[in-house]
C-alpha cells in the first residue's frame, strides 16, 4: 500500500512475523513491487533510498524464508542483469496488500475513535 496520505493522516504499517526468521512488512512490500516496476534490485532500492547492499540483503532473506524464492535474478554483464518476482513473489505481495487493504477497511472506526481523542492541532503546532 503506496502511502498517498497527507502527514496528517493516520497510517497503518502492518508488519506481520512467522516466527523469529521471517518478517514480511511495508518496506518488504514495497521493495517487491519496486523490484517489479524498475525490473532490477539496484534500481528499486535507489527507488527506497536503499543500499543495493541493504536491497540485496533483503531479497535474499525473503527468498531463504519462503518455500520458493521471491525474486528472480541475474547478474550484470554484457547482456546486462536484472531481476523479477516469481510466481510466488507476486502472490506474496498480493496477499500482503489485500490483508493491509482488509485491516484499513476493518479498523477504520477504531482508527477514527483514537484520531478523535487527539488535540486539534488544526493551528498547525
Amino acid at each position: 500500500m503506496s502511502d498517498n496520505t497527507s502527514s496528517s493522516e493516520p497510517r497503518l504499517r502492518l508488519r506481520i512475523f512467522f516466527g523469529d526468521d521471517v518478517m514480511l512488512g511495508p518496506g518488504k512490500a514495497d521493495l517487491l513491487e519496486h523490484i517489479r516496476e524498475t525490473g532490477s534490485i539496484a534500481a528499486a532500492g535507489r527507488e527506497m533510498a536503499m543500499s543495493y547492499k541493504r536491497a540485496w540483503s533483503l531479497v535474499e532473506g525473503m527468498n531463504r524464508g519462503y518455500r520458493e524464492p521471491l525474486v528472480d535474478s541475474s547478474r550484470g554483464g554484457t547482456k546486462g542483469g536484472g531481476a523479477s518476482l516469481t510466481a510466488a513473489g507476486e502472490a506474496v505481495l498480493a496477499h500482503y496488500r489485500k490483508i493491509e487493504a482488509i485491516t484499513v477497511r476493518e479498523a477504520a472506526d477504531e482508527i477514527a475513535a483514537l484520531r478523535a481523542m487527539l488535540p486539534d492541532m488544526s493551528d498547525g503546532k
